[in-house]
């Protein structure tokens, strides 16, 4: 399935629209990466752990559209988007990663 952030997909005629496709993940973060975070953030650089959950959760909710898309019998998705949010107070922080498109059938 091509996935694009552009509208139109070349070499590609866009044969029929099928609906607008999302995909969602909430990832939560423990204690142990909130500390080595917290340690990151002190003495400064970058926060392996936080990264690592930050691409686990977008390939997640790419996936998830993607198999949404297919269901509606796409073969491509396009004008795709990706969202991410900080959910939770009081140290409670859960990452929220979402994704939307179009589903399209192409030739």
């Amino acid at each position: 399935m091509i996935i694009t952030t552009t509208h139109t997909i070349e070499g590609k005629s866009i044969t029929s629209y099928r609906g607008i496709v999302f995909g969602e993940v909430i990832a939560g973060a423990n204690f142990m990466k909130d500390f080595k975070a917290s340690l990151t953030n002190f003495f400064g650089g970058r926060s392996g752990a936080y990264e690592k959950e930050l691409t686990e959760a977008r390939e997640a909710a790419l996936k998830e559209m993607e198999q949404r898309a297919a269901g509606l019998g796409a073969n491509a998705i396009v004008g795709m988007l990706v969202h991410y949010e900080v959910l939770g107070s009081n140290g409670s922080n859960m990452l929220m990663v979402s994704t939307c498109g179009t589903a399209v059938r192409t030739d």
